[in-house]
């Protein structure tokens, strides 16, 4: 999915919650609905046990604080189940999801909206119409603090260019290229996820095509240097959700068998050569030997 379309669901979705907020009348109508639905299902099954549930909520006793000459009334507490659901429930629980979508998403639009650029399906609007003025100014932002010349003109140039020179370079021969995906295991068994190498043939028609052109074609050192820096930034961001779970799966796998051994700074380390299996396996033994040998004289003399 495109990423910009993406994040309109989100904005769609957020307003919905705060709809949904203030019209709790609809949300009591469909769990009424959704009761009566379960109760009927329940009493056609056959041999099943006497299972029926609540159409309305119990009313709890209310306590009654004595006030003492002179004492400060208090507010008084909600007498009525329904309303007080509604106000120390539902109300709570909506605004809480609605803060955090924003917290998470809502601040990074225009970010979405200047990588959404990179996408070659857009490509056409780019070469038909003048890129805003403002427009890359959130992704050159955080590619500056790689290379200094990533500046939004510098940026802005070289996508205008590589854009009216797609059509041709997506003609020539695309090579297959590996990607690391993580192999999923038998059901209901807590394995430790297996990241492997697939081949895939090129669409022409995504972010990772662009940056297999520029690759290919020996692009990323002059002609479109900036441009392959910010492809770079888009193609590290996980932003499909089974890459997210996925990740979050191999977290919490080492998680529930190191924490109990391990101290904070020493899980990071652990839960990152774990991740990154392919950058640690091309590591040097002798080389990790060495620098931990540097660290105290003792270190020096258990190890070399």
């Amino acid at each position: 999915m495109e990423i910009l379309s993406a994040h309109r669901m989100v904005i769609a979705t957020q307003d919905s919650l705060k709809k949904i907020t203030q019209d709790f009348t609809t949300v009591k109508a469909a769990a009424d609905t959704f009761v009566k639905w379960a109760n009927e299902n329940l009493e056609e099954r056959e041999g099943g046990a006497d299972i029926e549930v609540e159409t309305s909520l119990p009313q709890k006793r209310m306590k009654k604080k004595k006030n003492m000459a002179g004492e400060m009334a208090q507010d008084e507490a909600l007498s009525d189940a329904l309303r007080a659901y509604e106000v120390n429930v539902h109300h709570p629980i909506l605004d809480t999801a609605s803060e955090a979508i924003h917290r998470r998403f809502m601040t990074h639009g225009t970010l979405f909206a200047d990588l959404a650029c990179l996408d070659p399906r857009n490509f056409d609007n780019i070469k038909m119409t003048d890129l805003p003025h403002n427009a890359l100014q959130d992704l050159s932002k955080c590619l500056v603090k790689f290379d200094s010349r990533a500046t939004v003109e510098n940026l802005q140039s070289e996508l205008k260019n590589f854009a009216g020179q797609w059509d041709r370079l997506k003609a020539s021969h695309m090579e297959e290229y590996n990607t690391r995906t993580v192999e999923d295991g038998s059901a209901g068994e807590e394995q430790e996820p297996v990241i492997v190498n697939k081949s895939c043939a090129s669409c022409r028609n995504c972010p990772l095509c662009c940056f297999q052109v520029l690759r290919q074609f020996n692009m990323l050192s002059d002609a479109y240097h900036i441009l392959g820096l910010a492809y770079k930034y888009l193609l590290t961001l996980s932003l499909t959700q089974v890459a997210c779970e996925r990740t979050f799966s191999t977290l919490k796998f080492i998680k529930s068998r190191l924490r109990s051994t391990l101290s904070g700074d020493k899980l990071e380390t652990f839960l990152l050569m774990a991740t990154e299996k392919d950058v640690l396996m091309g590591l040097d033994s002798d080389m990790i030997i060495d620098r931990v040998a540097e660290k105290s004289e003792l270190m020096r003399k258990l190890l070399l």
